[in-house]
């Protein structure tokens, strides 16, 4: 067995291991750190594919922002677990039909695949030999498929304005910020002057 193909298969074990504690530790906390170590060794499966832009990002974006977001919103926020854990239960055999129900997907999806004589061949790099993968990735990305890659940010932004604003309440009672009216505002009819005398309060 080589040194790559070892390699593998530790990060393979590891990133299942990782992903199955994910799921089944009781505490919030450790399933944040157990999924940091699912990214990071996804990552190194992605360095030995030969993908190191890819295993950049998902260490920079997934673990440096995502991961570290969930640690931060679990840790500040005062969730009542044990209530989240009893609704769990009582979905539980609901889970496990779906889970089940996928399980027999994957299962006859396995079973019916079938490799094309031609899938060599489509494995092979388009890019020119000697370049390197960021480059071939910017060709293909801002050159070859620049118009997709437009449109698919345009459907995210629509996507977000469309979050936002089902999301957005305007609630009775609370205090907002004017700007405008803070800066129209005539100090001389907010500001008062008071003559308080020695030994007074106001």
């Amino acid at each position: 067995m080589t040194l790559a193909a070892l390699a593998f298969y530790a990060f393979a074990v590891v990133l299942i291991l990782a992903a199955l504690m994910v799921t089944l530790s009781r505490n919030p906390v450790h399933s944040v750190l157990w999924l940091i170590l699912a990214f990071l060794s996804a990552a190194g499966l992605m360095v030995l594919m030969g993908a190191e832009f890819i295993a950049m990002l998902l260490m920079v974006v997934y673990i440096g922002a995502v991961a570290v977001l969930f640690l931060f919103v679990i840790m500040m926020l005062d969730v009542d677990f044990a209530a989240l854990k009893g609704e769990m239960a009582r979905a539980m055999p609901l889970g496990l039909l779906i889970g089940l129900v996928l399980v027999m997907q994957i299962t006859l999806g396995l079973g019916a695949w079938t490799t094309a004589p031609q899938a060599e061949s489509l494995h092979a790099s388009p890019a020119p030999e000697g370049m390197e993968n960021v480059r071939a990735l910017g060709l293909l990305i801002y050159d070859k498929y620049i118009y997709l890659f437009q449109a698919s940010g345009l459907v995210l932004l629509v996507a977000m304005i469309g979050a936002i604003l089902l999301t957005l309440r305007h609630r009775e009672g609370i205090k907002r910020q004017n700007v405008l009216q803070q800066m129209w505002r005539d100090p001389a009819k907010t500001l008062e002057m008071k003559d308080v005398k020695p030994g007074q309060g106001l």
